[in-house]
């Protein structure tokens, strides 16, 4: 008997769906921004030792880069760049995670089999789903387990369907994405957190092109990966707990997925961003008569980014609830900027750290849980030696909540252009941000013909 779990998400990424215009819309946006975060990346630096071929080339584009690659290694390069920053969009559950890194496979697949945008919209919507389902319940953290796992899931799925495959090439894909050995999170975690935590998205997603590939192939599956007593994924990886899909699979994930807006920070770190930002004009002028900083948080943001000590390098900074705190009181903004060697020496910033008071508001923690509520909060207050102290600012939902999504609209074509405009001139930046965001016939464009646009 093949396991319930392979044949319902194969049903659902083989079939055909008619997604609601305002699902499209946000897959559209989803798709606009996840380039733009691409195209901020790539101005970087460090990517770069990752990125490109380590041998013949081939004919997908990676946007930005002018690279030409095979499917697999495009894939890879095209994640690593959309994922880079940890500026791209997310998902919140049991388990954590950026849907939109599975843009790499479909981007690279779609290229490679002459698909069309509205092909990558359609399979954008049908990764997201796969992966904010199964994150709803499954707390691959609990068990050490990095949340690419679902990436890789979600892209071997979101590949096939690209592919073509039929029914059973698609189960045998996705056996083979539940059996391979699943990242740890040690690369997220103090103290070994490092960049590997910005390509191992591009990995996943790759890893899911390269599964559907073989199954094409004719490559077989496994029957029972996640079930066989022992030796399958639940056994041997999950503490014998099943793994749940606990609501019939749709369109929800992409209606409600969440956009960083304003800062590349880790989510769970954006409101307490957001409240800072706030709290800056109280507190510039009197950043050395602080005795603390508060911070109530969720017990995921502790889990994840409650960090002390020494932060080695951006990847590091990027993941610490109280560097991303402490960087917008001391600035009123925070940008990817922030993160570096050089700005990470203010020695202010350390300073401030270890006066950060970080507790857990259960309320906080509750409604982070509730499907009704979803929240992401935070609440800062600045205390100062002479016993004052500055309001309590309390952010519940961050800007690119679905509660504040109408708001965040202007705020993300902001984005989409600043992004852009750091890797093209403001020409064509606003060109490309207009046929991406407002360009009527988009949808029936080639994918290559987009992602060749979008070439240095």
């Amino acid at each position: 008997m093949t396991d319930d779990l392979l044949v319902e998400l194969t049903r659902y990424a083989c079939a055909e769906h008619d997604f609601a215009g305002s699902t499209r819309a946000t897959a559209r946006l989803v798709l606009a921004d996840s380039l733009g975060c691409a195209a901020l990346a790539a101005t970087h630096e460090a990517p770069r030792r990752v990125l490109g071929s380590f041998g013949s080339g081939g004919d997908v584009a990676v946007p930005f880069t002018g690279e030409h690659l095979d499917p697999v290694k495009a894939a890879f390069d095209t994640g690593t760049l959309i994922r880079w920053l940890d500026f791209n969009d997310t998902w919140l559950a049991a388990e954590w995670g950026h849907p939109s890194d599975n843009l790499g496979a479909i981007l690279s697949v779609a290229q490679h089999r002459g698909r069309s945008v509205r092909d990558v919209l359609d399979a954008a919507v049908v990764a997201h789903e796969i992966q904010g389902v199964l994150a709803l319940e499954n707390a691959f953290n609990r068990v050490g387990l990095d949340h690419v796992v679902l990436v890789k899931v979600a892209s071997t799925a979101a590949s096939g369907r690209l592919l073509g495959l039929d029914e059973s090439q698609l189960v045998a894909a996705l056996s083979h994405a539940w059996l391979d050995g699943h990242a740890l999170r040690t690369y997220r975690h103090a103290p070994n957190t490092g960049p590997r935590k910005s390509w191992a998205a591009g990995d996943a997603t790759a890893r899911g092109v390269w599964l559907a590939l073989l199954a094409e192939r004719g490559e077989p599956g496994y029957a029972s990966a996640l079930t066989a007593p022992t030796w399958g994924f639940e056994d041997a990886l999950f503490r014998g707990e099943p793994v749940r899909l606990p609501r019939a699979l749709g369109s929800y994930v992409m209606d409600n997925v969440l956009f960083k807006v304003t800062y590349p920070a880790e989510f769970h770190a954006q409101t307490a961003a957001e409240a800072a930002v706030a709290l800056h004009p109280q507190v510039r002028d009197r950043i050395d008569e602080i005795e603390r900083v508060e911070i109530a948080t969720q017990e995921a943001a502790i889990r994840i980014i409650d960090k002390r000590g020494e932060l080695r390098n951006p990847a590091d900074r990027d993941h610490c609830l109280q560097y991303v705190t402490v960087v917008a009181l001391l600035h009123g903004t925070l940008t990817d900027a922030h993160y570096e060697d050089g700005a990470a020496a203010d020695p202010r910033i350390d300073a401030l750290r270890e006066r950060c008071a970080v507790v857990e508001e259960p309320r906080y923690s509750a409604d982070y849980l509730d499907p009704q509520k979803r929240s992401i909060a935070n609440a800062v207050r600045v205390v100062f030696r002479d016993g004052t102290a500055t309001e309590r600012i309390e952010v519940e939902y961050p800007l690119g909540h679905p509660r504040r999504r109408t708001e965040a609209l202007g705020p993300l074509r902001e984005k989409l252009h600043a992004n852009l405009g750091a890797a093209f001139d403001d020409e064509r930046a606003r060109a490309l941000g207009t046929r991406l965001l407002d360009e009527p016939g988009l949808e029936m464009l080639p994918a290559r013909e987009l992602v060749e646009s979008l070439l240095p």
